[in-house]
């Protein structure tokens, strides 16, 4: 059923929910196609709870325009769960009050990264009944069906590898929350995002990058475990296409993805053979690896359709890179822009489509100097094909740097805005001044020193900020 406004009604049918996080009414008018993608970890543990007999309804914040909206949706639930990221904290906040407030006696569970990285902040929520540490998937059932048998803080269990895990049942996410967007989601596939054709598919083929970049918490949140095999990953393709398709693109949402050259050659191998079509796929890589297997690289651009790489080059400088413990240099960075450079040119020679990067940067980190940063755009201008994704260095809980700067008190951030926006300032004593007119252009005579001719091109840096 639809109301008057073309939303979709709710209709409970358990007294358990689980309730998805995110920015009000990303499911109803979104600003973007990333808004609209589904939490995996939800999924999983829903996916879980509903095999083993348990069964849930699913609401969203990103599904309502306003809170008012959510809490008549509320009464009559005596527990929600909720994965909480430190970026859909604000939104877990407030909706575990309003819960609590509509059903007293109700029970809240949460679990997720932010439970991990910032503990302090969800202990002094009294709304937060049980507090999960941790990966959920061993421990999820046994909390729903007898919460009080636990602590209100207590480890998670995971997995071994991913290859215990059961498929999703996508059609457990929440649904697109309007007509207008029902016609373009494809659910319980997700939309167009701009990086292949739609519907797409997103995956996950392994869990944490085992790199230690300072400016990253996800290290400190679950340990590594087993890759998910192969075949289980193309088998799900195949399924999806079948079932739910035809299939346009896959986001391979993997922190990284070009690791463990064993596991990709076996990708290698058996995906142009084995998969019901060779789709064009966004995955993740580092310059690093790169450089050290270079066939391997070009091999499943070229072979498996490997067309948006995704490669955190973060800085054009050694001195930031250093600085991030990013374990990459700028050769390597380099290194990787010629080799796609090349692979592109011979591709489309061939009246093939080149691969674009999809090349994440930051800027205003802390102790960077005016040359560093231009440096880092200079970098950019090098690549031929290119999707810029810029942000504002983030002080999140949970990294190291963003640990620091948090108990040296320079952290702009806090509670009520880890969700930022692209612009905001996020660090005392960082000049976001002069980024501001370095990305609208005011340096370009200092970007473009040194550079080719063709490599001096205009290109909108300042439309490329992305939240951090």
């Amino acid at each position: 059923m639809w109301d008057f406004l073309g939303r979709k009604r709710h209709k409970r049918t358990s007294d358990i929910l689980w309730l998805d996080l995110g920015d009000l009414g990303d499911l109803v008018n979104p600003d973007g196609p990333h808004e609209q993608w589904q939490d995996h970890g939800l999924g999983l543990l829903r996916t879980i709870l509903h095999q083993n007999g348990i069964q849930t309804d699913v609401l969203s914040t990103r599904a309502v325009t306003s809170w008012d909206e959510l809490r008549r949706q509320l009464p009559g639930y005596r527990m929600v769960l909720m994965n909480v990221r430190s970026y859909t904290y604000p939104s877990g906040l407030k909706a575990a009050q309003i819960f609590k407030e509509v059903n007293p006696d109700g029970l809240v569970i949460t679990g997720g990264m932010h439970a991990t990285v910032a503990l302090d902040e969800m202990e002094a929520v009294p709304a937060f009944d049980k507090i999960c540490q941790g990966p959920g998937e061993n421990v999820i059932v046994d909390v729903v069906r007898n919460p009080d048998q636990f602590p209100r803080v207590f480890l998670g269990q995971g997995s071994r590898s991913m290859a215990e895990w059961p498929t999703i049942d996508r059609t457990l996410w929440p649904q697109p929350a309007s007509r207008r967007l029902k016609r373009s989601f494809n659910w319980p596939l997700e939309p167009e995002c701009g990086w292949g054709p739609p519907p797409v598919v997103t995956i996950l083929t392994s869990r944490v990058c085992p790199w230690q970049c300072v400016f990253c918490n996800e290290n400190s949140y679950i340990p590594n475990m087993g890759r998910r095999p192969v075949d289980m990953v193309i088998d799900e393709l195949n399924y999806l296409d079948e079932t739910y398709g035809p299939v346009g693109s896959v986001v391979i949402h993997d922190s990284m993805f070009f690791q463990n050259p064993s596991w990709l050659e076996e990708w290698l191998e058996k995906y142009p053979r084995r998969a019901n079509k060779v789709w064009p796929y966004w995955a993740a890589a580092r310059s690093d690896t790169v450089r050290q297997w270079p066939q391997l690289y070009e091999a499943l651009i070229r072979e498996t359709n490997w067309n948006t790489i995704s490669i955190g080059f973060e800085s054009g400088s050694d001195r930031i890179l250093r600085l991030l413990n990013k374990e990459c240099t700028e050769d390597d960075n380099l290194f990787t822009i010629e080799l796609t450079n090349r692979i592109g040119d011979d591709m489309e020679r061939q009246g093939k489509a080149a691969p674009k990067f999809w090349a994440n940067i930051m800027l205003g980190i802390p102790g960077e100097l005016p040359e560093d940063a231009f440096k880092t755009l200079r970098m950019l201008k090098t690549m031929k094909r290119v999707f810029p994704s810029i942000s504002f260095y983030a002080p999140y809980p949970g990294s190291a740097l963003g640990n620091q700067l948090i108990a040296e008190g320079k952290s702009l951030m806090s509670k009520d805005n880890y969700h930022r926006f692209p612009d905001d300032e996020k660090v005392k004593g960082v000049d976001y001044s002069f980024y501001r007119a370095l990305l609208a252009g005011r340096y370009d005579d200092e970007v473009n020193r040194g550079l080719a001719n063709y490599q001096k091109r205009d290109i909108d840096f300042a439309g490329a900020l992305t939240k951090a």
